[in-house]
C-alpha cells in the first residue's frame, strides 16, 4: 500500500489559526447549547438570538480566512505570474459561495 503524505493546500497566519480554532471551539459549545435548549424545549425566540449567534460568529471565522488567502495565496500567486487568472477565479468562487450569492 502506498505511503500518501499529507499536503498543505492553504495557509493561515500563525496568530490567526489560534484565533480561528478557539472561535470554532467557541462556536462548537454554542451549537451543543442550542442542542440542548431544543431538548429542554426553551423559548423560541432564545433558541433563535442564539442560532444568529454562532452563524455570525462563523461569518467572522469565514472572514479571516478570506482575508489570510488573499493576503497569501491570491497575492502570492499575483506576484510571482503562478495561475494568477486562477487564484483570482477561485477568490471570487469562494466569496461566491460564502455570501450565498
Amino acid at each position: 500500500m502506498e505511503n500518501l503524505e499529507k499536503t498543505a493546500h492553504g495557509y493561515i497566519k500563525a496568530q490567526d489559526k489560534e484565533k480561528i480554532l478557539n472561535r470554532l471551539r467557541r462556536i462548537e459549545g454554542q451549537v451543543r447549547g442550542v442542542q440542548r435548549m431544543v431538548e429542554e424545549e426553551d423559548y423560541c425566540v432564545d433558541i433563535l438570538t442564539q442560532i444568529a449567534s454562532f452563524i455570525s460568529a462563523s461569518e467572522k471565522v469565514g472572514m479571516m480566512l478570506l482575508k489570510d488567502h488573499t493576503e497569501h495565496c491570491v497575492r502570492r500567486s499575483i506576484e510571482h505570474g503562478e495561475d494568477a487568472d486562477e487564484k483570482v477565479e477561485e477568490l471570487l468562487s469562494a466569496v461566491e459561495r460564502f455570501l450565498r450569492v
